[in-house]
């Protein structure tokens, strides 16, 4: 995948949400230049079995997908993902002025080992991963997927906090 002189795949954690959308629009505007790879990474805790591609691809997460193909509310739900508009436009708006080669891999189980399995089994440059923002003793509670892939990550991981208070 990586490797070519010059080529860099830049990896992006997503869960859709305004953290994970903030994650988006901070490596666009920061880490995105030309002729760079960015890998969306979308983990899906609970597969449902009989409406996705999950019990193909569990162990190994999906083949990956152009953008332009996920962007089809069909191939998405094909996989059991649900992006929202908004992702898709900041997503193909980068593509195009930054000009870089989107491409998806959905994932099936915990996201903290999803993650970093791919990130282990893919040469990424670095990962980007937006934050909830919680606070020290919530983060140990809900054991932050943000906090365990910095620990566990075999790259350079960028948390980037949201400034909502979604929570």
């Amino acid at each position: 995948m990586a490797g070519a002189e010059g080529e860099r795949w830049v990896g992006l954690a997503t869960d859709f949400s305004e953290g994970s959308r903030a994650a988006l629009r901070w490596a666009a505007a920061n880490l995105l230049r030309a002729g760079d790879h960015l890998l969306l990474l979308h983990v899906i805790k609970e597969p449902d079995y009989e409406q996705s591609e999950a019990i193909l691809w569990e162990s190994t997460g999906s083949p990956l997908i152009p953008l332009s193909e996920f962007s089809d509310p069909i191939i998405a739900k094909k996989y059991g993902a649900k992006p929202d508009i908004e992702t898709l436009d900041i997503l193909n708006t980068t593509a195009t002025q930054k000009d870089i080669v989107v491409v998806v891999k959905v994932l099936w189980g915990d996201p903290r080992e999803k993650l970093c399995q791919v990130i282990h089994d893919t040469p990424l440059s670095c990962l980007v991963i937006g934050s909830r923002g919680l606070g020290k003793l919530k983060r140990v509670l809900l054991r932050s997927v943000s906090d365990y892939v910095v620990n566990n990550a075999t790259c350079p991981v960028t948390v980037v906090k949201s400034t909502s208070t979604e929570g």
